[in-house]
């Protein structure tokens, strides 16, 4: 890239030369590509979790045990979250330079590989101390594919949208965020009803990671379909693509990187104590039967998927910023009120509880897709949207489920509440400074900032 070839950063509001591409007749397989491939990706994510929450600290961690085998068997968790923004810069990078389809094919290889060894990783009792350092090894793997996941199928749909309807075909990825939650939940749902106790925590958690490889087939099958996109094309031809997208986003735009990563946090967090945490806490604390918490996660994907439709809806009708804000003034009260009624104890609290939490998540997600896309130049943009989605993960999706177990034993429930409250608040006064993206054009050949 040659000096002249930089992009500067004008005020908010000033329009672009040029616009945006149209309605593409191809965008309902553009989504469902997205969707699935989506649903596939955090499918694999999301299973270590579930497996994290029943299994993982007998299998991996029998020597601790059960407290600290739960600390333990989420902090492997929390590293994926911790590994995602390198994935974000790894694949953001050959995503701006080569193209999101490329990227996005690379990303589901990777996943797909991590995903098949975790299952058929031998346990402590078989290898010792081995165990846990090569599944921390899968998981690291794992979060370098979600880091450069996420982005780079919101971009595909995006990128592919009409102006006017960016919100709706821009909430596919997490759609299928959604759809993998509850995939995930009824494979292990399943496993369980089927099994006994002792098989299932013997061979019978490996069944949802094995399985993995027909789906990850299908999904690549999908998206070696799909052609790359026009924005991504037609800036390419223009101006050419950035040599190193990483340093030229934080020259033009590192305080909305910032600001990005705060905004999109309140999703996670409810999303990783809703979706993942709240499991471990039915079955240990609560004492609820696994089966039924299963189920009611399982319900809670939906109920997340719900959200995320009507925010993405409401996104383009009212702004991306009201929807997020209204969200997440929502879930610092929520957060606060979540766990003393959780510790009521009955079935039909948690059957209200785990819902809840996860339909606020989705509204507050729904438009996440479009303000990430439009916040953002294209030179850049997959790099900097992912790497603003996975430190929001890193802060709000690893840190909750990890301190909770030990907060709520030292200083009860409630005190962990606040602390979720807190997160939610920071994505609050973030959404307020950034302002509305709605108005900005993909498809412009100057930085726009939106802040």
């Amino acid at each position: 890239m040659t000096h002249s070839q930089e992009q500067t950063v004008p005020p908010l509001g000033a329009p672009g030369p040029t616009a945006e591409a149209g309605n593409h007749p191809g965008m309902k397989r553009v989504a469902t590509a997205s969707f699935i491939g989506t649903v596939i990706e955090f499918y694999d994510f999301g299973i270590y979790g579930t497996a994290a929450a029943l299994v993982f600290p007998h299998v991996f961690f029998p020597a601790l045990g059960e407290a600290a085998g739960t600390v333990a068997s989420f902090a492997t968790y929390g590293v994926a979250f911790v590994a995602r923004p390198f994935g974000s810069l790894l694949f953001g990078h050959f995503g701006d330079r080569l193209g999101r389809k490329k990227s996005l094919i690379a990303t589901m290889l990777l996943m797909g590989l991590a995903t098949i060894l975790v299952g058929c990783m031998p346990t402590a009792n078989q290898i010792g101390m081995a165990a846990p350092v090569l599944i921390v090894m899968l998981r690291v793997l794992q979060g370098l594919a979600a880091g450069g996941e996420f982005a780079g199928a919101v971009l595909f749909s995006s990128e592919h949208a009409p102006k006017g309807k960016r919100g709706f075909w821009s909430m596919f990825p997490n759609f299928g965020g959604g759809g993998a939650i509850t995939l995930a939940n009824l494979t292990f749902f399943l496993t369980t009803l089927f099994m006994s106790g002792d098989t299932f925590t013997s061979w019978g958690w490996r069944i949802p990671f094995l399985a993995s490889f027909l789906l990850v087939i299908v999904g690549l099958w999908i998206r070696l379909r799909i052609d790359e996109t026009p924005v991504f094309k037609n800036n390419a031809a223009r101006s050419g693509t950035s040599r190193i997208p990483f340093l030229e986003a934080f020259k033009h735009q590192p305080l909305q990187i910032a600001l990005a990563a705060g905004t999109v946090m309140v999703g996670f967090a409810l999303t990783y104590i809703g979706g993942t945490y709240l499991v471990s806490y039915g079955t240990a604390v609560l004492e609820l039967p696994r089966t039924f918490v299963l189920a009611m996660a399982m319900v809670g994907g939906l109920t997340i998927s719900a959200g995320v439709v009507l925010g993405a809806a409401l996104s383009d009708r009212i702004g991306r910023r009201w929807v997020i804000v209204g969200a997440a003034s929502v879930a610092v009260v929520w957060a606060l009120a979540l766990f003393p009624i959780l510790d009521q104890g009955s079935r039909t609290v948690f059957a209200i509880g785990v819902p809840v939490t996860m339909f606020i998540s989705g509204v507050a997600t729904g438009p996440q897709g479009a303000f990430l896309s439009e916040l953002f130049h294209t030179r850049y943009r997959y790099t900097a949207a992912g790497l603003s989605y996975s430190l929001a993960g890193m802060v709000g999706g690893a840190v909750p489920p990890l301190i909770a177990a030990s907060v709520i034993d030292s200083f009860g429930s409630f005190a962990f509440g606040c602390i979720l409250a807190g997160f939610c608040l920071v994505s609050l006064i973030c959404v307020l400074v950034v302002g509305e993206t709605r108005q900005l054009d993909l498809d412009r050949a100057t930085a726009e900032a939106a802040a």
